[in-house]
């Protein structure tokens, strides 16, 4: 039988129980070869990414090389051409899956971004990063990826109060858990008083329970 016939048959087992079936990488060839048309056709709901799958993607084969010279020979620092070179991606992933997010009235279709590792401490620069990703993928099926340490609590209650959709990751813990869902509801109350629609607000928690598994393995 082929693969991806099997693949769909088991994503539609998934769906049958409640469950999304979200790809965990991208890369421009995945996108302009036609493969992640066929995984959403094949039953894939959504798509997350991080800074380790784009490094990955970028210095692997010559899918980047033109956009890397043209945004190095413009003065853009390593940063900035990381970035630019993501946003375009996952603008591209966005819409790809926005058929998904239609039919499903936003429950699910959604791509995720990930915000500067190197911000985790980092309160305010995380809120101005992540209000920066969020204009300029300009799509309202994105999920800005926010770390759950405690300073990144502390700028999903500012930025869910802006109406910006957060993907919290790496929580490890039911206590870290349980503070990101009243800084969620926080920014959800702030939200509504300012006038905002709460319908138009996603935000998904990403609780790692292949670590928690893994540890339970041992025992």
């Amino acid at each position: 039988m082929h693969a991806m016939v099997v693949y769909a048959k088991q994503i539609r087992k998934l769906h049958e129980i409640g469950q999304s079936v979200w790809l965990d990488n991208i890369s421009r060839s995945m996108i302009s070869s036609g493969a992640l048309h066929k995984s959403i056709e094949a039953g894939v709901t959504g798509l997350t990414s991080n800074p380790t799958i784009f490094h990955k993607a970028i210095t692997t084969g010559v899918d980047y090389d033109d956009d890397l010279t043209d945004l190095a020979r413009a003065g853009r620092n390593k940063d900035d051409i990381f970035e630019a070179l993501a946003v375009q991606d996952i603008i591209a992933a966005a819409d790809a899956l926005r058929t998904v997010y239609d039919q499903t009235k936003g429950v699910d279709g959604y791509v995720s971004l990930e915000v500067n590792p190197h911000l985790a401490n980092d309160r305010d620069g995380t809120i101005i990063a992540v209000r920066r990703l969020w204009a300029a993928v300009g799509r309202p099926n994105v999920l800005i990826k926010v770390p759950g340490t405690m300073q990144g609590i502390s700028a999903i209650e500012v930025l869910i109060g802006e109406g910006i959709n957060i993907n919290i990751t790496l929580i490890f813990s039911l206590e870290a858990y349980s503070k990101i869902r009243i800084a969620y509801i926080r920014g959800l109350e702030n939200f509504r008083n300012q006038g905002g629609d709460l319908s138009t607000v996603f935000s998904v928690a990403s609780f790692f329970i292949s670590r928690t598994d893994t540890e339970i393995d041992l025992l």
